[in-house]
């Protein structure tokens, strides 16, 4: 891939990274057209078109079954998108969905790994932990992709480790075990301020905030997402998870006046959006 794929995605406006997409297609040539429409695909599956998301595919499927191995690697990965992924609501995850997901999935590690495409296996196995709900699965699964990162020495591999340990502190999370959710959530943070991606850097605070208050350390909680708050404001672009995070901490603190406060301010920021 000669193109820049990261420098072209805003995944929290996939509408303007298809254009973006369709722009470089123009001067783009051999395999990278095809990798680029991989993408396109995947805009559409982030809006929850993936019948359009499909139809991509379906196109440029006999141009695939020619083309280089990160070309094949990426079809997959969209194709297993678009039966499985967090876009997707809970009704839609089917039996058949999630078996055609994971056959993709697998199919990418297959492909990516004996090409050095580590980032790609990587992803498949990130993917693969929305097929499989299990906490205990997903933890599994975010494993088997951590170990290639930290084995790996391509920037593409390596900088998987702070989304897989930010995922791997969710579910541990979820299964009650919050101190060990603050290991995995503190170690993402670090990576994440030695990058340059602002928000998900203020995601990992806040995933530390939201667990600390789980644990019953209230104070603490609240001095993050007040900062975080703060931080947001200055940017002109509020959260509604700092808000709920607030009105879930003020609640606790029994200052009912401050927990509706922050509880209107996240209805009317979802009413926004």
């Amino acid at each position: 891939m000669t193109i820049d794929l990261n420098a072209l995605w805003d995944y929290r406006k996939p509408d303007v990274s298809e254009q973006r997409f369709r722009t470089a297609m123009e001067t783009a040539a051999g395999d990278d057209v095809l990798i680029l429409q991989t993408q396109i695909a995947r805009t559409y599956g982030l809006r929850k078109d993936f019948d359009r998301a499909r139809q991509v595919l379906a196109d440029i499927a006999p141009q695939v079954a020619k083309a280089g191995p990160e070309v094949q690697a990426r079809y997959q990965l969209e194709l297993g998108r678009s039966y499985s992924s967090a876009t997707h609501s809970p009704q839609s995850q089917t039996t058949e969905a999630r078996d055609k997901a994971r056959a993709a999935y697998e199919r990418v590690v297959a492909v990516a790994m004996p090409a050095g495409l580590e980032g790609l296996a990587i992803d498949a196995y990130h993917m693969l932990a929305f097929v499989d709900k299990d906490s205990l699965d997903q933890i599994a699964w975010n494993n088997k992709g951590l170990a290639i990162a930290l084995a790996s020495n391509k920037p593409a591999a390596k900088g998987w480790e702070a989304t897989l340990r930010n995922n791997t502190g969710y579910e541990l999370h979820r299964l009650g075990r919050d101190e060990e959710a603050l290991v995995e959530f503190r170690k993402a943070l670090a990576l994440r301020e030695q990058g340059t991606n602002a928000y998900m850097t203020h995601v990992a605070h806040w995933m530390i905030g939201m667990t600390l208050r789980s644990l019953g350390r209230i104070d603490d909680a609240l001095a993050i997402q007040l900062r975080l708050e703060k931080e947001r404001g200055a940017a002109n672009d509020p959260d509604e998870y700092v808000f709920e995070e607030l009105e879930a901490i003020y609640r606790a603190k029994g200052d009912e006046a401050k927990a509706q406060h922050y509880g209107q301010l996240k209805k009317s920021l979802q009413a926004k959006n």
